[in-house]
């Protein structure tokens, strides 16, 4: 029973991942950003027009309403995006990504990519990177259904 698989896989997925946040946040204090502050910008920066609706935003990094808020409110101080009201729905806000915070992300970007290179991809044949993103897809799918709210891609 303790030498189970299953417990092994978790284990190990726990493992990278906690040395790989450790990694990514050192470099994005470099920067002055928290992960969850890098995260929000790096979504905004991947989404149609530079951004989402508050509600998405929220889903996609698993942040409660006040959690994303408060985030966003930071984020809107520092001058990297704005709120602006949804023209499709009046009760609904958008977080816009600033030209700010696209400077910010670019800054941030390209020493996010090397470490993510060293630390992983660069781990990895490309056959084992493909299927990894396919379980992990997978796996983020069960666990987290909202975590590609307000966008077409997966």
């Amino acid at each position: 029973m303790f030498s189970d698989p299953r417990i092994t896989a978790v284990g190990l997925f726990t493992e990278a991942f906690t040395g790989l946040s450790a990694k990514f946040s050192a470099q994005f204090a470099e920067h002055n950003l928290a992960m969850a502050e890098f995260e929000v910008l790096l979504r905004l920066s991947r989404s149609p027009g530079g951004e989402l609706r508050m509600s998405d935003l929220a889903a996609q990094t698993s942040l409660t309403t006040s959690g994303i808020t408060r985030l966003v409110d930071r984020l809107e101080r520092s001058g990297l995006l704005c709120r602006r009201a949804c023209p499709s729905d009046r009760r609904g806000l958008l977080a816009t990504l600033t030209e700010a915070g696209r400077q910010r992300i670019a800054e941030v970007l390209p020493g996010h990519i090397a470490l993510i290179e060293e630390w992983f991809s660069g781990l990895l044949e490309p056959a084992e990177l493909e299927a990894m993103l396919s379980a992990l897809r997978k796996v983020r799918d069960a666990v987290r259904p909202g975590a590609t709210a307000g966008t077409n891609k997966g």
